[in-house]
């Protein structure tokens, strides 16, 4: 009986031995998953982030072009940019570079050249809710979205991954930029009215997120989600 249990455990030994050799695979045996990333047609990269049922940029937009390659106006002038009818961008305070991205007016992101690349376009009002109630609503969905190295108050944590930048904005009236490092805005593709467009918005001392319906000459941030 002792011979018996001795050979018996003997073969389970060697059969685990065959298996665990080969299971085991060289690194180049390995399947390594790339990084989603997307490219606008100025060839800038943009980092990507699955939350939910969605898939978003997570750097702010940069072209300065239409995906057909179209060129967007850069206005730096301030009267001009209050009396625009047409998609502009800018830089905030009219900066030369900015890890924050660039700030479009809404005319930018409603043009029918497309502001995306394929495959992408700006959020719907619709699809900027689903994000913010899959974050647990518009109380607390905001800090779970920010960026933990730009805000003026601290953030611990960025739990969604959506790593959202307090670009601040151009005022739509007197061309004139304000609250960097205190707010983040995010134009939407829905139309308001005639004269103003939806976007949700995150404050440094909010943990919330604001849903606004405001004049389509600010310069406000954009993300991108996939189609």
């Amino acid at each position: 009986m002792r011979s018996f249990f001795i050979i018996t455990r003997f073969i389970f030994i060697v059969v685990l031995l065959v298996i665990l050799a080969c299971d085991k695979k060289s690194p180049t045996d390995r399947t390594e998953v790339p990084e989603k990333t997307v490219t606008d047609i100025d060839g800038n990269i943009y980092h990507t982030v699955t939350i939910g049922t969605q898939t978003w940029t997570v750097e702010n937009l940069q072209t300065t072009k239409y995906n057909d390659g179209t060129g967007i106006p850069k206005v730096t002038g301030t009267p001009e940019w209050g009396n625009l009818s047409i998609g502009a961008y800018c830089l905030y305070n009219n900066g030369v570079g900015s890890s924050y991205g660039y700030l479009y007016n809404w005319y930018a992101v409603d043009d029918n050249r497309n502001i995306a690349p394929s495959g992408w376009h700006v959020p719907s009002d619709a699809e900027w809710q689903i994000l913010v109630d899959f974050l647990g609503g518009s109380d607390i969905a905001g800090d779970k979205m920010k960026d933990t190295t730009s805000w003026i108050v601290e953030v611990t944590y960025n739990e969604s991954g959506f790593s959202a930048l307090p670009g601040g904005y151009r005022n739509g009236g007197d061309g004139s930029f304000d609250d960097r490092y205190i707010n983040a805005y995010f134009w939407s593709a829905t139309e308001g009215d005639n004269y103003h467009a939806l976007l949700r918005s995150l404050d440094a001392y909010s943990s919330g997120v604001s849903r606004s319906n405001l004049s389509k000459h600010n310069g406000f941030s954009v993300r991108l989600i996939q189609d």
